[in-house]
């Protein structure tokens, strides 16, 4: 990507004291929310621009993620964002269904008034990016949705867990557009969860969120098996 493209998707980092675990930080939650596809390239003047660093910092966060399996190396200067196998799709779907389940049905013992009402906004907003076909906003609001959810569990440890299938698997979201525009399942899932912590019933929102993650999974695994045939895996 070049340093133009990327400046598009990130914003600066506010200069701090830690600044080297700022820019891991960054680039980790521009990769959970999906906010680049599979096989994008990054560099490190390109990160390092795009946030404001130096490439000191820049290659700490792309070092420290190439450790965690969310970027692959291409090259002496390149790495990229690997795409998806079904081997590995199959493992995150299933890991994603226990964890993520958990920790949406633990969300209603701490979930508030105020955190549904943030919810129920952030809806609008994916309902809206759905409309002007802005899949790149959807993606990011989506994953604030889920994880104000799995925060409210109360359990840090498996919030971080979670986070880290999402690095995995956040760039493959993209394939689920335009698709879950169409057909809104999305929302739906959205709004059973939405209902369910409303009514304080951790198993609707455990069942909600778990049909979100089949769903997409479904879309995924065709999406795995068309590049494979095509050749591209």
């Amino acid at each position: 990507m070049s340093e133009h493209l990327l400046a598009g998707v990130v914003s600066p980092i506010v200069r701090q004291s830690n600044l080297g675990e700022l820019t891991y930080e960054r680039l980790k939650q521009i990769i959970v929310a999906g906010s680049f596809p599979p096989n994008e390239k990054l560099t490190v003047r390109s990160v390092a621009a795009a946030l404001g660093v130096s490439t000191t910092p820049a290659r700490d966060a792309i070092n420290r993620l190439l450790a965690e399996g969310a970027l692959v190396n291409e090259g002496p200067k390149t790495v990229v964002l690997p795409s998806l196998t079904m081997e590995t799709l199959d493992e995150i779907a299933a890991t994603r269904l226990a964890l993520e389940g958990l920790a949406a049905e633990r969300s209603v013992l701490a979930i508030l008034r105020t955190d549904i009402a943030e919810l129920e906004q952030m809806q609008k907003e994916i309902n809206a990016g759905l409309d002007r076909e802005d899949y790149r906003e959807v993606l990011k609001v989506n994953r604030e949705f889920h994880f104000l959810i799995y925060r409210r569990s109360g359990w840090p440890r498996l919030v971080g867990m979670i986070e880290t299938l999402w690095l995995r698997v956040g760039p493959s979201l993209n394939g689920l557009y335009p698709d879950f525009a169409h057909n809104r399942r999305g929302v739906s899932n959205h709004m059973a969860a939405l209902e369910g912590l409303r009514l304080k019933n951790g198993a609707k929102v455990r069942a909600a969120m778990e049909q979100d993650i089949r769903d997409g999974y479904v879309r995924l695994k065709a999406r795995v098996e068309a590049a494979a045939e095509s050749g591209r895996l």
